[in-house]
């Protein structure tokens, strides 16, 4: 949507995404290979970590130039600077993410928004509540976004899956909407079910 934008191919774009449990044909398999939490929390990121949860869910946002917004006077919530694109490539399993395809993901979409990693001070991640995907997501941020990053200037993170579980198809609208509300409140709310950092993120 947002190249289309930029592309003028169109002027307004409806960006969104559902995800709804109708059948039981993926939480069986799912749960036979013991990838869902087991107490029904996602804890991101945290030392009892056992699994992602499966949820509901719909959002959507409405995308336009920002030229294009201002001169319609729309109430303009935030700007998309810039994104990218790409596919996990070889790893291990659906549990175990590659860590350099996630560098690469990260680096694309700095160099598409033309912000320098130093200046990001705030990553809605992925966040799935595994015990090995979450220190394999953690790690590829802290690599790249440490990059010239001065001594106490953090980089914020959220998971706004541990509110509410995995999305799966709506998951990415649902994080969006996430960052566009925290910076509306100028507030970057906790991880919840977040108590103790997993022992495998340095």
């Amino acid at each position: 949507a947002c190249q289309s934008l930029r592309a003028g191919d169109c002027r307004v774009a409806l960006v969104g995404g559902v995800n709804a449990l109708l059948s039981p044909i993926w939480s069986i398999p799912l749960s036979r290979m013991q990838m869902l939490s087991p107490t029904g929390r996602c804890r991101a990121f945290d030392a009892s970590a056992d699994g992602f949860v499966r949820s509901e869910g719909a959002g959507a946002v409405v995308l336009k130039r920002l030229s294009d917004a201002i001169a319609d006077e729309d109430n303009v919530l935030a700007v998309i600077r810039g994104s990218a694109v790409n596919q996990d490539g070889r790893t291990n399993g659906i549990t175990a993410p590659n860590g350099l395809a996630q560098r690469a993901l990260l680096r694309s979409a700095l160099a598409n928004a033309g912000v320098p990693a130093a200046a990001v001070t705030h990553v809605e991640t992925h966040g799935t509540g595994t015990a090995l995907g979450d220190p394999i997501e953690f790690e590829a941020l802290a690599e790249v976004l440490g990059e010239g990053r001065p001594a106490g200037r953090p980089c914020w993170i959220g998971a706004v899956k541990s509110n509410f579980g995995h999305l799966e198809g709506a998951a990415g609208i649902a994080g969006l909407i996430k960052v566009v509300l925290a910076l509306r409140h100028r507030a970057v709310p906790p991880v919840v079910h977040f108590s103790k950092l997993n022992a495998h993120i340095a």
